[in-house]
């Protein structure tokens, strides 16, 4: 099931409660002491630097595949997200050896960048998302990334609870990369098992088209509440995206200067499928970029117009979406998940690997 930490930062002591966490996550993956200690390291500096830098934020912890490898063991992931009031020279501060704070642990966001696996930040007078991935090999993970569109994402669970009833997921099968995410329906345990039972589906059918990946889902599923599911698949070999959904998962489609909406279908896998599943498809080329997202965010939220975004890791760019498009007049009623899907990395970007 998809476990998640979603720890509030407005002061200095909940900055243990990151490192317990992330401590905590680390044991969930298996990571070996030495790479639990870096974790603790990255997210005890994240969490110290909201609250010295931003006047507090959130660190969220999420347990996630290796982005785009071919085989690897899950790691730790941990987002950092403020408000503001931004990093005035993120070139310094990135700056091996550069302390962001005189309270800080020396670390500083360079060494944060350089002991992790992976790690991107964006940051304007709006605030700043930084988001740090620790794996147990990453060097063995890195020989077996392939080149290719790149995936990230963030999942947030309702009330800070344990356990979020949305999952995302990324899986390749040769010249296909194929992104699902799923909505279990409700929130909490059992609706974490509706989507974790999509996941588990996901990665046994990865070569099949998207509609083939859905009606396997759906007998998978019958024993578990249902989820709405959509499940994107770029072909590198063709460039050609295929879509396909059933429930109400969003879909927005970046290419060349415009956003478009991709559409599923009415359904349930897993409870009510429908008899045919349109299959949408269109081309994919530099700078695409697909947006899936759970009902946790709101329907009309507007996407993202700042170009220099669309450069960044998606995990970046999908927890800056979840951040921008929440408000406290619009509070969350629902598990929250944004998964992303990049083409070729751009030059210049520190991508998790």
């Amino acid at each position: 099931m998809a476990r998640v930490w979603d720890i509030p930062v407005q002061d200095s002591t909940r900055v243990r409660d990151v490192r317990v966490a992330v401590e905590a996550a680390s044991s969930h993956v298996g990571l070996d002491p030495h790479r639990t200690a870096v974790a603790a390291l990255v997210a005890t500096e994240l969490a110290t630097n909201l609250v010295k830098h931003a006047r507090g934020g959130r660190v969220v912890i999420d347990l996630v595949d290796q982005p785009g490898a071919v085989t690897c063991a899950p790691g730790v992931q941990v987002t950092a997200i403020d408000y503001g009031p931004g990093i005035r020279d993120v070139t310094a501060a990135i700056r091996d050896g550069y302390s962001t704070s005189e309270a800080s642990l020396g670390a500083g966001l360079g060494t944060c960048m350089r002991i992790s696996s992976g790690f991107d930040l964006y940051s304007t007078p709006r605030g700043t998302v930084a988001v740090a991935r620790v794996d147990q090999e990453p060097a063995m993970c890195r020989e077996r990334m392939r080149k290719g569109p790149t995936s990230g994402g963030i999942n947030v669970p309702l009330g800070r609870d344990d356990h979020s009833g949305d999952a995302w997921s990324c899986a390749r099968s040769g010249t296909r990369l194929t992104l699902m995410l799923a909505d279990g329906l409700g929130h909490g345990t059992k609706a974490a098992h509706a989507s974790s039972a999509a996941v588990d589906e996901l990665h046994r059918r990865a070569h099949l088209s998207p509609e083939e990946i859905l009606r396997h889902m759906h007998p998978a599923l019958r024993h578990t509440r249902g989820a709405a599911v959509a499940v994107a698949q770029v072909d590198t070999d063709t460039g050609e995206l295929a879509f396909a959904g059933v429930g109400n998962i969003g879909a927005r489609l970046h290419a060349g200067d415009s956003w478009g909406h991709l559409i599923s279908h009415p359904g349930i896998v897993g409870a009510q499928f429908p008899a045919t599943v349109p299959v949408r498809r269109a081309p994919w080329g530099q700078g695409s970029l697909l947006v899936l997202h759970s009902d946790g965010l709101p329907s009309r939220w507007v996407p993202p117009t700042d170009p220099d975004l669309l450069t960044h890791d998606p995990a970046v760019v999908a927890a800056t979406i979840l951040r921008d498009a929440s408000s406290a007049a619009s509070p969350v009623r629902d598990d929250t998940s944004v998964a992303v899907l990049a083409s070729d990395p751009r030059d210049g970007r520190h991508d998790p690997a």
